[in-house]
């Protein structure tokens, strides 16, 4: 299974083809080229399979990291219930 992944934009490269996207201690390469515009160093992407597919606000990719971290890594209590 793949999941979508908001990333924030660190640098953009090779003109609008690629940019590169942080995610947490991760940097990957993704597309623009389903983006209508190109977006900008410390807007956040949500990206899948190496495809920025939209632009997110602050809060929205915040919010969605959030939620992802809490899945992956739930608090210690919740495992001892489980």
């Amino acid at each position: 299974m793949c999941l979508a992944v908001p990333a924030e934009v660190m640098s953009i490269e090779d003109g609008v083809a690629t940019c590169r996207v942080d995610q947490g201690q991760t940097t990957i390469r993704a597309s623009l080229m389903l983006l209508p515009e190109t977006p900008a160093p410390g807007e956040f992407l949500i990206v899948h399979a190496g495809f920025a597919l939209r632009v997110l606000d602050r809060g929205q990719a915040e919010e969605s990291i959030r939620l992802m971290r809490r899945t992956a890594c739930p608090a210690p209590d919740a495992q001892a219930e489980g």
